[in-house]
């Protein structure tokens, strides 16, 4: 193992696609959302201690999820868990470990990654990591994985790259584009050269530093002002004084998709986000009428192609539903239309407006 390799897993998100189970005060990261017997941070720390150094893994989450991560992770340092004092998207959270990193080991190369995404072949997904590990400590360069897709999947974002590889199966990257719509999608998979974005970065900290310096320099100068207090008692002070003065911008947005040192790995690794309930349901097991089910006491009855997720100690019977997303909960029921998922989002501020965030 590199001593010089760290990982950063981002842990803040609310997951609110994943209401009613995923909830403000314990988001879908913590929750064992397939029923595997471990929560999604737990196999995404699980997976990176294959190759990585434990010293070398932090997470960075919200504040009021920190408590959280040390229950759930007994195994990592306290030190390695930064609670960020408000959310503002991935680009601070990024500048806040790269600087702290910075001041502690100038050589560090960082893989970035979300804390709730799945992955089912983690032998392949390791040995994409090394590769890119392996590129950025001889390029200056920005790496993202991109996904093979299997489908012309709505829910994420693009990444068209050149037909010539740069080095083996490293590619420059010619465009991002956000979620398209589903004929610009399919356009994107049959020219061959398009991948989905799956969110996860690998690069020197030195090089990612310099693209912040350029590329969103009012984040940039607020942590050098305070770079010096990183790494001692004054960190959670000065992050108190930074964080109100960064804007609320992705790294997606406000480094990958302006600068010109952004190359692509195309990876198989059995990926999903999963950022919603159809992606829950593509990955769990199915009954013989297409339903899957998480719960010791669901009935359907004439009822197919469902996802239905219930508390292990209810019994909850179901007539004559098809294509349905069925979630309860002890203080909420939500019954959705599939084809519905993405609406959740709203359906999540509906309430809020009208119920207040008791149920949030």
């Amino acid at each position: 193992m590199n001593k010089n390799y760290y990982v950063a897993i981002m842990a803040g998100g609310i997951g609110s696609r994943f209401w009613p189970m995923s909830r403000q005060n314990f988001p879908k990261q913590f929750l064992d959302i397939l029923n595997v017997g471990q929560t999604l941070i737990q196999s995404t720390y699980k997976r990176f201690l294959a190759f990585i150094p434990k010293e070398n893994i932090y997470v960075i989450t919200s504040a009021e999820y920190v408590k959280i991560v040390k229950k759930q992770l007994p195994d990592l340092a306290e030190e390695n868990i930064l609670g960020e004092p408000s959310r503002k998207n991935t680009a601070p959270c990024i500048a806040y470990i790269s600087f702290k990193l910075q001041q502690k080991d100038p050589d560090a190369s960082l893989i970035v990654a979300p804390s709730d995404h799945l992955i089912l072949n983690e032998k392949d997904f390791n040995k994409v990591c090394l590769e890119a590990l392996n590129f950025v400590n001889k390029h200056n360069a920005l790496i993202t994985l991109g996904i093979k897709p299997s489908s012309p999947n709505t829910g994420y974002g693009y990444i068209q790259h050149d037909s010539q590889s740069v080095s083996d199966n490293v590619y420059k990257v010619k465009t991002f584009t956000e979620k398209p719509n589903t004929e610009l999608a399919r356009t994107f998979i049959a020219s061959g050269d398009f991948l989905w974005n799956a969110g996860i970065f690998v690069w020197r900290v030195k090089n990612v530093l310099k693209a912040f310096e350029k590329y969103l320099p009012e984040i940039f100068d607020v942590f050098v002002a305070e770079k010096d207090k990183f790494n001692t008692t004054q960190e959670s002070k000065a992050l108190e004084h930074i964080y109100p003065l960064c804007t609320n911008i992705s790294i997606d947005f406000g480094v990958m998709e302006k600068a010109n040192n952004v190359y692509v790995i195309p990876s198989s690794f059995g990926w999903s986000d999963l950022g919603t309930w159809n992606s829950a349901y593509e990955n769990l097991n199915k009954d013989k009428h297409q339903n899957a089910v998480a719960g010791n006491h669901v009935v359907p009855i004439d009822t197919n192609t469902c996802m239905i997720h219930a508390p292990n100690n209810k019994l909850v019977v179901l007539q004559g539903l098809d294509d349905f997303i069925v979630v309860d909960t002890s203080d909420v029921l939500l019954v959705c239309k599939k084809e519905k998922e993405q609406d959740i989002k709203e359906y999540v501020t509906k309430i809020k407006r009208t119920k207040g965030e008791h149920f949030l």
